[in-house]
């Protein structure tokens, strides 16, 4: 029987190894990350895949640094046939991306060579794509960049956020991996070189992305808002003070007032003016200081006045 050792980091990649597990192959190991301090209290918390190795009772390393000659013996004893990585969060060294007969294989949550990198979820809603997926693909020594086994499209709908789409793309990426791994095992599929020409890049989201400029479109906006929803959040600034946006709303607006200019407040929140005719509707906030919350139940002790800026 087939050797498998998994790798993998998040949730994204907790359908994967179950998966596997349901089908029946012989995870000899799964590698991850290791424990890290989490929340306000630094409570040492392991990934979402150690706990899902453990309930399915399997055996858990966790190397610091996987290139580490030390950390990375105990994989290589493992002798798999072939290594399955999702979101692992580690580049492979050369030794261990020789070592199985089958080679590694990575479950990537985009259409490569669209979107190589750390953050491809968030970046395919950033750019307002209106399609994205899952590529599995030989791993190699330079980033996203080896030959494609095979691919599966998912639609990005118009009130998909990061979050909502990650889970779409775990469960699409488990399902091409089911169908993938016979046609690889029994050298059914020929893979396919990408085109690095046509390569675009994903780079993990950095906090000067994460703030919201009101010169832009309100399509923009939109997408920059649902592209770090749930996670990091966008934010703006208002009264001098950073505020984390989780949600908006595209509004029809004839105004030509100052981007980043309140035009007025309903009962579910402010309207902001953008770059262009489709204004903002701020309707899931958090203030500094406070918990996140909707606009109306901020306006049930302050308001928003017209004319009043965010993003200064």
């Amino acid at each position: 029987m087939t050797k498998i050792v998994f790798m993998g980091t998040p949730d994204f990649s907790v359908p994967v190894l179950d998966m596997l597990v349901e089908e029946g192959y012989s995870i000899v190991g799964v590698v991850t990350q290791p424990d890290r301090p989490k929340g306000r209290k630094k409570v040492m918390t392991p990934p979402p895949v150690k706990v899902a190795a453990e309930r399915l009772g399997l055996p858990v390393l966790q190397p610091e640094k996987v290139k580490d000659s030390e950390q990375l013996q105990p994989i290589l004893d493992l002798q798999p046939d072939l290594i399955v990585t999702a979101a692992f969060g580690q580049i492979l060294p050369k030794q261990l991306l020789d070592a199985p007969k089958h080679g590694c294989i990575n479950v990537h949550a985009s259409l490569l060579p669209e979107l190589r990198g750390g953050a491809p979820i968030h970046y395919s809603i950033l750019q307002g794509k209106k399609e994205t997926g899952i590529t599995i693909m030989y791993m190699v020594e330079k980033l996203d960049a080896g030959d494609i086994l095979t691919q599966s499209v998912v639609p990005i709908e118009e009130r998909d956020n990061t979050g909502s789409l990650h889970d779409k793309l775990s469960v699409s990426g488990s399902e091409l991996l089911k169908d993938t791994l016979p046609k690889l095992l029994n050298g059914d599929i020929s893979p396919v070189k990408q085109n690095d020409s046509e390569a675009t890049f994903a780079p993990n989201i950095k906090r000067e992305q994460e703030k919201i400029d009101w010169a832009k479109s309100g399509e923009e906006i939109y997408n920059h808002i649902r592209g770090l929803h749930p996670w990091p959040v966008a934010f703006t600034h208002y009264e001098g003070k950073v505020m984390k946006i989780w949600w908006g709303e595209k509004i029809e607006s004839t105004s030509d007032a100052e981007p980043g200019t309140v035009l007025y407040t309903d009962s579910d929140g402010p309207v902001v003016a953008t770059g262009n005719s489709t204004a903002i509707k701020l309707t899931d906030i958090q203030p500094a200081g406070k918990k996140r919350m909707t606009s109306a139940q901020y306006l049930q002790g302050r308001t928003f006045e017209k004319n009043e800026r965010f993003g200064e």
